[in-house]
């Protein structure tokens, strides 16, 4: 599995040497905020929200005294904007008053923050501290189901399966690599198996069908 693994990873990275999130952030917070917003939305429609809401409201303290009214006038084009908003307010008032307002560095930390799951915390470890976690999105569950990659019956077995398949000099921008290729090729309903570097190395009995 390690060797179909890495040969998987070489050929993504070969096509895209440095992936990273397309949320659009400067800073752990930014991301934090991002992310968060992200949920069963877009990120096209995320970047188009905080593109006007950090110039405004780029801190906890910032955020915090927009108040859920004053954010919700920013994200309101967002899915489950009322809930998001609530969860990011009380988010930021637990920054301040548990963090000097700075984001946390460890998983305990962070998933304690109204609206982080364990999938928001790993993309703030990987993608904001650097460390060598995989976030398992709606995109890297089908590509490792599909693909064959490591099958699994939820998120959670995906992410444990993967960690042990993924050798660590991959690690660290592996779910990156898959977050891209199920975003743009081996997409839900029309997969692009003919541009697919590692259309050889899937399992999918169905791609031929679907080039």
């Amino acid at each position: 599995m390690k060797n179909r693994a890495a040969a998987i990873y070489e050929r993504l990275k070969a096509a895209n040497p440095a992936p990273t999130t397309e949320l659009d952030h400067q800073t752990p917070f930014q991301l934090l905020v991002a992310v968060m917003l992200s949920a069963q939305a877009t990120d096209v429609s995320v970047n188009k929200a905080t593109r006007a809401l950090f110039p405004v409201a780029s801190t906890p303290e910032s955020l915090l005294n927009l108040g859920e009214a004053g954010l919700t006038s920013y994200i309101k084009s967002i899915g489950l904007y009322r809930a998001k908003a609530k969860n990011l307010i009380a988010a930021c008032r637990l920054l301040l008053e548990r963090h000097a307002g700075e984001v946390p560095k460890t998983r305990a930390e962070l998933e304690a923050l109204p609206g982080v799951g364990r999938k928001t915390a790993n993309v703030l470890l990987n993608t904001a501290f650097g460390e060598p976690v995989i976030a398992v999105d709606t995109h890297i569950f089908r590509v490792a189901n599909r693909t064959g990659l490591v099958p699994g019956k939820d998120v959670r077995a995906v992410e444990e399966k993967l960690t042990r398949a993924t050798p660590p000099a991959y690690r660290q921008n592996a779910h990156h690599w898959l977050i891209l290729h199920g975003r743009y090729v081996c997409k839900a309903r029309k997969p692009n198996c003919a541009a697919c570097v590692i259309a050889d190395l899937c399992a999918w009995t169905q791609k031929t069908l679907a080039s």
